[in-house]
């Protein structure tokens, strides 16, 4: 039973392509389409990857095929100061930062700039080092799973709680590392699997074409969503593809603000709005011809319509074989 208001993430990511004003129209962005944070990527590209490592296919398709990712990732890198300012833009603005730190001296730094919020990227849930250095800062941790089958979320949930987080401080992301992922492969069940097998909190990072599967996964339960948001899909970079522009990131958080109120809280019961329809579409006993005094109620005389104002056809039981005390005319409600 879903109560509390999911956490949307406007997953800006390294969509900025490096320049601090892109940064700001994407934090705009966000906070005028009703994000609760936007989340960029801190790292070092030296500490990140190694000189040869190659791209990923969908890297290769929306950037230089020649660059290598080391090359892609040093164009991407925000700096210290880059930091400060975008935490300082968000806060006039009214919309919460965020960042994913890819090792732990960029996490340290995160830190340092005051989050209290912590995200593991999907790629780091099977570093020893990363995780039992998040585990021990003691703070809430979202943990992303793409990639990664349930005995390796399992494990990585084991290292963060033995290093210092309770379970109760962690959500896991169901999460599909294709960009665009294909419908076929987004597997929404799997999120509902995780929260039973592991008894955590979970939610959803999307990387699929349009706002259907997040606007379903808050249906669901999940209790994060996370988007990809770019100022436009043309724009060149990794990931911009794969993102939502500004008008369809606001139709998204419409959407998922409305399911949140259609989920309710699980009883049945009629509302308040549909209340003033009951009698005119539920039905009464009336007389379905004339009927003299004396008679006999049957089901020759007697049947069910409009409006429901008289007696309910459920007590028909209860009348049938009775007596009737007048003369009724074709379509009068039955009376006791």
């Amino acid at each position: 039973m879903k109560l509390k208001s999911t956490l949307v993430i406007a997953e800006a990511g390294v969509n900025h392509n490096g320049s601090i004003d892109l940064a700001y129209k994407l934090i705009d962005a966000a906070a005028d389409a009703g994000a609760d944070l936007v989340k960029f990527q801190t790292f070092t590209a030296d500490r990140l990857v190694t000189k040869s490592a190659s791209k990923a296919e969908y890297q290769n398709q929306t950037t230089d095929a020649e660059e290598s990712q080391y090359g892609m990732l040093r164009k991407l890198e925000l700096s210290r100061q880059m930091h400060e300012e975008l935490i300082f833009y968000c806060s006039k603005r009214g919309i919460g930062f965020f960042s994913t730190g890819f090792d732990n001296e960029s996490l340290d730094m995160l830190i340092e700039l005051g989050l209290e919020l912590i995200k593991i990227p999907s790629g780091e849930i099977t570093n020893l080092f990363f995780l039992r250095h998040v585990g021990s800062l003691g703070k809430p941790v979202i943990l992303s799973t793409g990639m990664a089958n349930l005995g390796e979320i399992e494990e990585a949930i084991n290292v963060l709680t033995e290093a210092g987080v309770s379970r109760e401080q962690i959500c896991v992301l169901h999460c599909n590392t294709e960009y665009p992922t294909p419908m076929e492969d987004v597997n929404l069940e799997a999120m509902l699997g995780i929260r039973q097998a592991l008894q955590v909190d979970i939610g959803y990072s999307d990387h699929t074409q349009g706002i259907t599967v997040p606007v379903a996964a808050v249906a669901l339960g999940a209790t994060v969503v996370e988007k990809h948001l770019t100022l436009d899909r043309s724009l060149p970079g990794p990931d911009q593809l794969a993102s939502l522009e500004p008008e369809e990131f606001a139709e998204m958080v419409k959407a998922i603000r409305n399911v949140e109120r259609a989920i309710g809280d699980g009883i049945k019961r009629p509302s308040i709005s549909e209340a003033k329809n009951k009698q005119i579409v539920r039905k009464s006993l009336v007389a379905s011809r004339e009927i003299s005094k004396g008679e006999l109620y049957s089901e020759e005389n007697v049947c069910a319509k409009r409006p429901g104002t008289g007696i309910c056809p459920m007590r028909w039981d209860d009348i049938n074989g009775r007596t009737s005390s007048r003369n009724y005319m074709k379509d009068e409600l039955i009376e006791l």
